[in-house]
């Protein structure tokens, strides 16, 4: 078995140059020299390194752009609008036509929920590029091992083609000596 590992180590560092380029490519070949996988879940990568605030961004993003949300803050806003203007009628509404201080109250909740938004964006972004490393790195070692395989299984049919022909060989160096020997019997 060493043997064969030793043929899919030479076939990456062949496939890679005599020294792996990156880190990427330097952790494949850790990894194909061990004899240990590759594969993890980009998911739980990306999560080891969330703090708090990222976790609390994504759980903004997640409730700021869900139906739920929309549909609640669309309530709310018919209801201030309903209250305002059944107190409209009687001159005692806190918010009279044209809502000024709704356009208040919507923009702050705009100016504070865009910012968390676009961080929740920037580290989905992050989790993208770590799942692509990845996969590259998963790719890479699969490739590695394939071309490994595929130089194995030429090597065997090699030898097995080698082998037939040394049978046939021999096989042919009978049937020519039986043939002299019934030659030879015939001839008496």
């Amino acid at each position: 078995m060493p043997n064969l590992t030793r043929l899919t180590v030479d076939l990456a560092r062949k496939h890679l140059g005599l020294t792996p380029i990156d880190a990427e490519e330097r952790r494949v070949m850790e990894h194909i020299e061990q004899r240990r996988p590759i594969s993890q879940d980009a998911g739980e990568l990306a999560e080891r390194e969330d703090t708090f605030w990222d976790r609390l961004a994504d759980g903004v993003a997640r409730v700021g752009g869900s139906w739920p949300f929309i549909a609640t803050f669309l309530l709310f806003l018919v209801v201030w609008t309903a209250i305002n203007g059944y107190f409209l009628t009687s001159q005692q509404a806190f918010d009279p036509y044209p809502y000024i201080f709704l356009n208040l109250i919507l923009s702050m909740l705009a100016a504070l929920q865009a910012p968390v938004i676009m961080m929740s964006q920037n580290r989905q972004a992050e989790k993208d590029r770590i799942a692509a490393a990845h996969d590259y790195e998963v790719n890479l070692r699969s490739e590695i091992e394939i071309l490994g395989m595929q130089q194995k299984l030429d090597r065997l049919r090699g030898e097995q083609h080698e082998k037939i022909l040394t049978q046939q060989d021999e096989i042919l160096r009978q049937l020519k000596a039986i043939d002299s020997r019934l030659k030879s019997a015939s001839s008496e």
